[in-house]
């Protein structure tokens, strides 16, 4: 039998108590398919972890990592720790030092979620943000002077590399192809930024010119923000900057209903180093230890995990089982349900062993 490893890091607050069920589904899609098993090694990486060791994970943190096949993360974030501490301690490292450049996260309104635009109903809503992961606004360039007085200068530099553009886009539209409508945006700002967004608009129309079967279009992200909300239907594939894709998604995981049903995949296409599989959502200190975090978000990552993996079946069968649990109302407080995070990954497992 195959052994698939995985390194788990639940992180903080409610990472632990979501990671715990989407480990729990993952075992049990492996108990469905049979011909292999999850090998999981956690780590205890975290902002506990920092306190204690004044960094957010070992200094051969990536060497560790570097042998799995996958990496399952929980959550990062604190209040006792800064967040530019934990995000460039431990999860931007691992995204950048694994050139995980594709941060996948899918919106979907999925059965039994009550999406908070008006009249929307289960699967008019299902399309895939495609976040440049690895520089953009969010690259660590910069700095300040005279700090503290009134002369200070504070400099913060955006970094868009031909590159880096090129294979977003390009991923991007590649995956557009497969999707039905063959519907391709770009989000863009070049009426107000002036040199980045003209760059990426460039990258994005020769692109376009490659992939001919496409309908693909850019959209000035204020405007795109409102289409998310006034015509969330007609997207398939939306590809963004970092910052752009980050605040895009969070505006995707609202109108899906709730941030706690929102997954995400930090990719490396080219498949040298390992991919990690996280909800979108934060550590949430103020419900961790009660045990009603909405999983479904985590369960959702497993899933995009299970794909990553060659195991497209198993992805889908996990997917039916998380929105036949929601049709039939098991949702956590954040869904208007009662359910509890061990009774919503309860459900999913039982929905996925029914559809063996």
């Amino acid at each position: 039998m195959d052994t698939i490893d995985v390194a788990v890091i639940p992180g903080d607050g409610v990472g632990e108590e979501v990671t715990a069920e989407g480990v729990r589904v993952l075992e049990a899609a492996a108990r469905l398919d049979g011909g292999f098993r999850f090998a999981f090694r956690t780590f205890p990486w975290s902002c506990a972890y920092y306190l204690e060791h004044g960094r957010m994970m070992p200094e051969d943190g990536l060497r560790t990592l570097a042998d799995f096949a996958a990496i399952f993360l929980g959550a990062v974030g604190y209040p006792t720790v800064p967040d530019h501490i934990s995000l460039w301690g431990l999860l931007l490292p691992i995204r950048r030092g694994f050139d995980q450049y594709v941060n996948l996260r899918p919106v979907e309104l999925m059965p039994g979620v009550t999406s908070p635009l008006r009249d929307r109903e289960s699967g008019s809503i299902r399309f895939v943000v495609i976040r440049e992961n690895t520089e953009g606004e969010y690259s660590n360039s910069g700095g300040r002077l005279h700090t503290g007085t009134p002369y200070e200068v504070v400099v913060q530099n955006t970094v868009f590399t031909r590159m880096g553009t090129e294979r977003i886009i390009r991923y991007a539209m590649e995956l557009a192809e497969r999707w039905p409508r063959r519907r391709i945006t770009g989000a863009t700002k070049s009426n107000g930024i002036n040199h980045t967004m003209p760059f990426w608009d460039e990258v994005f129309r020769a692109e376009a010119e490659r992939h001919p079967s496409l309908s693909a279009q850019l959209v000035h992200i204020d405007a795109l923000c409102a289409f998310f909300v006034t015509r969330p239907d007609q997207f398939d594939v939306v590809v963004a900057s970092n910052l752009f894709g980050d605040i895009l998604t969070d505006l995707g995981a609202a109108i899906q209903g709730s941030i706690g049903v929102a997954a995400s995949a930090n990719l490396d296409p080219e498949r040298r180093h390992p991919s990690m599989f996280e909800a979108v959502h934060g550590s949430a200190p103020d419900i961790a230890g009660q045990g009603i975090a909405n999983p479904v978000g985590q369960i959702m990552s497993a899933r995009l995990m299970l794909e990553h993996l060659g195991k497209p079946q198993l992805a889908e069968a996990v997917g039916q089982a998380v929105r036949a649990t929601l049709a039939a109302g098991v949702r956590t407080r954040d869904l208007g349900g009662s359910a509890t995070t061990r009774e919503v990954g309860d459900a999913v497992v039982a929905a996925l062993e029914r559809g063996r």
